[in-house]
C-alpha cells in the first residue's frame, strides 16, 4: 500500500515559479545580445563556502536502540569537532549532500508516494547552522520516504538498520 503526501498550495506555487523561471531562461538564451556583453553582465553564483563557524549542529537521537546512539551530540565541521561519535563521517555525508539551492535537511516533497513500512521507533532532531543557514529538522522512520531520508544522513544519524538485523 502507498501513502500519498497531498499536494499543497506551496507545492503548486513552487511548480509554477520553476516553470516561469525556465521560461525566462529560455527567453534569455534566445536574445540578440552579443555573447560577450551578456557574459560580463551575468552575476557569478558560487556554492556556499564550506569553511567557518556556520557549520555547527546539535543532533538529538531517541529510541535508536544501540549503545551510544541515543543522546545529544555536538558537531562542527570545517574544522571537524564536537562529541559526535563519527564527526568526520558525519561532516563528509553533509558535504556530499550540500548543493547550491538545495536544502540538505529537506523533508520529502508533499506529492511524493511513500511506501507504508515501519522502520522502528527511532527519532532525531537536528538543529544549528549549516552552510550559513539555520537548521531545524526532525527525522523518524515511519514510512519509506522518512526511512530513506534518515538513511541518506548515516553516519550523522545512527545506522539503525544494523541494530534491527540483530534483533
Amino acid at each position: 500500500m502507498l501513502q500519498v503526501n497531498r499536494s499543497t498550495p506551496a507545492g503548486r506555487l513552487r511548480r509554477v515559479l520553476l516553470g516561469a523561471a525556465g521560461s525566462l531562461v529560455a527567453v534569455g538564451l534566445t536574445s540578440v545580445t552579443p555573447a560577450a556583453a551578456s557574459f560580463q553582465a551575468a552575476p557569478v553564483l558560487a556554492a556556499p563556502a564550506l569553511q567557518g563557524p556556520e557549520h555547527h549542529l546539535t543532533v538529538t537521537v531517541r529510541n535508536a536502540g544501540g549503545s551510544g546512539t541515543d543522546g545529544a551530540f555536538e558537531l562542527t565541521c570545517h574544522p571537524t569537532g564536537g562529541d559526535h561519535p563519527d564527526a568526520a563521517g558525519a561532516c563528509a555525508v553533509l558535504d556530499r549532500g550540500t548543493r547550491w539551492g538545495k536544502d540538505a535537511f529537506a523533508s520529502a516533497a508533499q506529492d511524493t508516494f511513500c511506501t507504508m513500512q515501519y522502520g522502528g521507533p527511532a527519532t532525531a532532531h537536528v538543529t544549528g547552522t549549516w552552510a550559513g543557514r539555520p537548521v531545524d529538522a526532525r527525522y523518524d522512520r515511519t514510512n519509506g520516504c522518512e526511512i530513506g531520508r534518515w538513511d541518506r544522513l548515516v553516519p550523522l544519524l545512527p545506522d539503525v538498520r544494523a541494530a534491527g538485523r540483530r534483533s
